[in-house]
């Protein structure tokens, strides 16, 4: 299921993950919150951290990308975590998903307690960025007008 929910995640289209606009990147809803590009790079960072531990490979080291580069540069950046994550959970295997290993700081959690909450932060974060969309009047991905299917015609009797 989490390799399905990252396979989801990295088909999103980029645009639907933030604001067309780069100043909308500088958004902040409160002055002590994260701006959008921080939560971009957040949501990378976190993407590419909880991957590399549930598939025990090292983390991807290359687009250093700060908040204040270019909107097509973070954006790489959030796509390439979600790529890394889609390749890496693909090989991971089941039978290890039992093993002990080191999160955040010195806490112990299993492959498995991973997995769970790497599907928890894809859910926590696309709730935050939905929130940055909609307190600049946009919808997220999830709450825009789907396109209706063509008519069928009507059948003969």
């Amino acid at each position: 299921m989490i390799r399905f929910h990252s396979q989801n995640e990295r088909r999103k289209p980029s645009q639907e993950r933030g604001h067309k606009e780069k100043d909308k990147y500088s958004f902040r809803p409160t002055p002590p919150q994260m701006t959008f590009a921080h939560l971009v790079l957040h949501i990378a960072g976190s993407n590419n951290f909880l991957c590399s531990k549930i598939a025990g490979v090292p983390e991807p080291t290359k687009l250093q990308v700060t908040e204040t580069d270019s909107k097509a540069k973070l954006v790489e950046k959030l796509k390439s975590s979600f790529d890394f994550c889609s390749g890496s959970l693909a090989k991971v295997d089941d039978s290890k998903l039992g093993e002990s290993m080191t999160l955040f700081g010195e806490r112990k959690a299993t492959r498995a307690a991973a997995m769970m909450a790497l599907s928890n932060d894809f859910a926590d974060h696309y709730a935050a960025a939905a929130m940055y969309l909609r307190l600049n009047g946009m919808l997220p991905p999830t709450a825009q007008p789907r396109e209706k299917a063509p008519a069928r015609p009507a059948e003969k009797k």
